[in-house]
Order: structure tokens, then C-alpha cells, then sequence
């Protein structure tokens, strides 16, 4: 069969007939249709202009969220122990080549040199942070660690 404008149909399911509410005890939604008994909402018309709450009410029912958290990343801290494991003396040992060893992830911004470890090798650091005991750990054993000028804005008049 051709199909044409009078013979299209929607699908068998796909429409069902609106139930009424309210037409007796044996439809199994009658007397109050549904409604519940008494209330605002059970009435006709009911339903729009509840009582509006007040802003202190709705402000004492969203979740407290407490604390703070910066938008800014923070530098991936890497143990001095595991650095001196994976890495040899190197030249210059910048974020990159702790990347590409693994010790930092690739995701990761900046990077921290913290802890204690015995240093038989002089490392030298390029633009990475160190706590302060890695700091003298590394420089006793020869390292150093160079952090190039941070340039600053000048400001608008």
C-alpha cells in the first residue's frame, strides 16, 4: 500500500489516551482525584502562588559549601629520593626531563623538590622549587638551582 497523507498513523503505544481523574471510587483515582485531602494543592487553582519563601529560608536550605579552593594548580612536589634514583647528572634538569622520566605527571605546571636523601652527584635545576632541606642537600652535594627573573607588569596610568 501506497502510503499517502491519509493513511500515515503513529506507531501502536505511542499515543495513549489521557486517564480522567475524578469519575468514581471504582476508577481507582476518584472522589479526590489524586489530589490528597485538604491543602492549598488540593484545591482547583490551587497549585500557582504558593506562599513565596522568604530569601532567609532559602538560603538555610542550600548545602553549605565550605572551605575554599584556588583555581590556580599547585606544583607537583617530587621526593629526592626517587629523583636521584631515576636521574642521572644531567646538565640541566628542568621540568620537561621530569616529565619525560615519569616522576612528575603530564599534566602537571610546576614542580617541588622536597625531602632528604643522600646525594653522591651534583643536579642542577632549572625554574623548579625546592624546600629548603633539599635545597641544602643538593648544593652540598654541588647542585644548584637557577630560577630565572620573574618579568613584572607595569602598571596602567
Amino acid at each position: 500500500m501506497a502510503i499517502s497523507l491519509n493513511t500515515l498513523a503513529s506507531a501502536k503505544g505511542a499515543r495513549t489516551k489521557k486517564f480522567r481523574v475524578g469519575r468514581g471510587e471504582g476508577s481507582g483515582s476518584g472522589k479526590t482525584a489524586g489530589r490528597g485531602t485538604k491543602g492549598q494543592r488540593s484545591r482547583s487553582g490551587g497549585r500557582n502562588k504558593l506562599k513565596l519563601k522568604g530569601i532567609r529560608s532559602m538560603v538555610l536550605a542550600f548545602p553549605k559549601l565550605r572551605g575554599f579552593k584556588s583555581r590556580y594548580m599547585k606544583d607537583h612536589s617530587v621526593s629526592l629520593e626517587k629523583l636521584a634514583a631515576k636521574i642521572g647528572s644531567e646538565t640541566a634538569i628542568t621540568l620537561k626531563t621530569l616529565k619525560a622520566v615519569g616522576l612528575v605527571p603530564k599534566s602537571a605546571v610546576g614542580a617541588k623538590i622536597i625531602g632528604e636523601a643522600k646525594l653522591d652527584k651534583a643536579l642542577h635545576f632549572v625554574n623548579i622549587k625546592a624546600s629548603a632541606t633539599a635545597k641544602d642537600v643538593v648544593e652540598k652535594a654541588g647542585g644548584s638551582f637557577v630560577v630565572p627573573p620573574v618579568k613584572k607588569n607595569k602598571k596602567r596610568v
